[in-house]
């Protein structure tokens, strides 16, 4: 079984990541993981692809855990076909967050104990096994999708929870608590979300880049470590410490002593917000992500423990309706008012729609592999598929695509990525019966082919 040539084209682009023989097994493994509609372990995509005697079945394990192919290689080609597609010109836009992959098993490589938004609450925090992947997204909007906003994923990285140990003889108590010592190569979140933004920045250095995350990745770790040609969008903590910018020293006069760094603290977020001397800017929004009325203050302030000495656009929000509590949100370009600055955060969403879609359909959370290298990768390469499908279907795809006949929901006319992936696959099995057809008939190997993939569908 093979993909429909349409979308060939767009895999012969890492031709030259691979070697011959491992472009060969590559293809093959997309061609399962698109096609299968069940887990997606190692043995699911090979008998999906129909190569359950191609060669030995540890070949294809071996293309995640030995193979000699870099996946930071393969991620820099990925992100020069999808920036040339969607962003040939203008702003990079970026998106950064982390998700959970549930896990089983305490031998798989870089499993941990991490929090868990689906199963907490705000009076409740739980935490779940698994793997937590900080994710860096390219955000793209389509002609053929006016409405909504895509994240496609261009980098990720594997954070693991800190493994040193605390010293102690037994089950003695001690009156002091014994420092943790510290690892060398240990990354946390932020800082692993720099090394991403500083690779992709590196590889576009003739290009703006703005980021958007959310407060994880708004702190002083990522903000003071900015490459030249990259912008920050985050959020501000309520009790952040706000300066007006330092005073300029008055001219003719020597100042005394060294100059200051920043100027008088202003006030709160919720002294700001019942301050009257400014008055609140009424904005309108409908668009992905947000649809509110919402009322505004803006002002350009250092928020100095995050950022130093570094001037940003603060904007602070208030949703007169009570559905959304007060926030404040900083962004590093100050020519940005606070339409821009709420329209390109609110497009942050699709990240969590990506991860979702990943997950799903795709089988992010699946695949059972236990060694580092064949962890980094199998994930890795979901979300690279995922971004290859959104590609293909910009491409090909958007032309032909067939909505499911349901009399409940006519109104349907833009596309989510279930129906980007059905048109993708109703396109490989129609070259495949096609070509089958023009000899006559089916022959007998591939009908039961495709009645085993039909009899595994559900």
């Amino acid at each position: 079984m093979h993909l429909t040539e349409t979308f060939l084209p767009v895999l012969d682009e890492f031709r030259r990541v691979f070697t011959q023989p491992t472009y060969t097994t590559f293809v093959a493994l997309m061609t399962g993981w698109i096609l299968s509609h069940r887990h997606r372990y190692i043995t699911e995509l090979i008998q999906s692809s129909g190569c359950t005697h191609t060669g030995h079945h540890s070949r294809y394990h071996r293309f995640f855990s030995h193979a000699a192919w870099e996946l930071e290689t393969l991620c820099q080609v990925l992100a020069r076909l999808l920036v040339t597609a969607f962003a040939p010109c203008g702003l990079i836009e970026l998106a950064v967050d982390d998700t959970l992959c549930r896990k089983r098993g305490l031998t798989i490589y870089g499993t941990g104990m991490h929090h868990d938004p689906l199963l907490s609450s705000r009076a409740l925090k739980r935490v779940s096994w698994g793997h937590d992947w900080v994710v860096l997204c390219l955000v793209v909007r389509c002609p053929w999708a006016p409405t909504k906003v895509w994240c496609l994923p261009l980098l990720c990285r594997l954070y693991r929870n800190h493994q040193g140990r605390t010293k102690g003889h037994g089950r003695a108590k001690t009156k002091t608590k014994a420092k943790r010592p510290a690892d060398p190569n240990h990354r946390t979140r932020p800082e692993l979300a720099r090394e991403m933004i500083a690779l992709v920045a590196s590889w576009f250095p003739s290009r703006q880049l703005l980021v958007s995350g959310d407060s994880a990745y708004g702190g002083g770790s990522v903000l003071q470590h900015l490459p030249a040609n990259v912008d920050l969008l985050s959020r501000v903590a309520p009790n952040a410490g706000l300066y007006a910018p330092a005073p300029v020293p008055l001219p003719g006069r020597k100042p005394s002593g060294r100059p200051r760094k920043k100027g008088a603290r202003l006030p709160g977020m919720a002294a700001w917000a019942a301050d009257l001397s400014q008055h609140w800017e009424v904005l309108s929004f409908d668009q992905f992500g947000l649809h509110a009325t919402l009322w505004v203050k803006t002002i350009r302030a250092l928020y100095y423990k995050a950022g130093k000495d570094r001037l940003l656009t603060i904007v602070l929000v208030h949703d007169p309706e009570g559905k959304r509590p007060d926030q404040m949100f900083y962004c590093t370009r100050v020519d940005w008012d606070a339409t821009q600055l709420l329209s390109c955060y609110a497009h942050r969403w699709a990240i969590e729609v990506t991860f979702e879609n990943a997950k799903q359909l795709l089988g992010l959370e699946d695949p059972a592999n236990r060694l580092p290298k064949a962890v980094a990768r199998t994930a890795a390469m979901a979300l690279v598929l995922y971004s290859l499908v959104v590609l293909w279907f910009h491409y090909v795809g958007h032309t032909d695509v067939q909505f499911p006949d349901r009399p409940w929901y006519r109104h349907k006319r833009e596309p989510s990525f279930a129906d980007m992936l059905s048109t993708l696959r109703r396109h490989s099995w129609e070259a495949f019966c096609a070509g089958a057809q023009r000899e006559g008939t089916l022959a007998e190997k591939e009908l039961a082919q495709l009645i085993d993939f039909v009899s595994r569908s559900g």
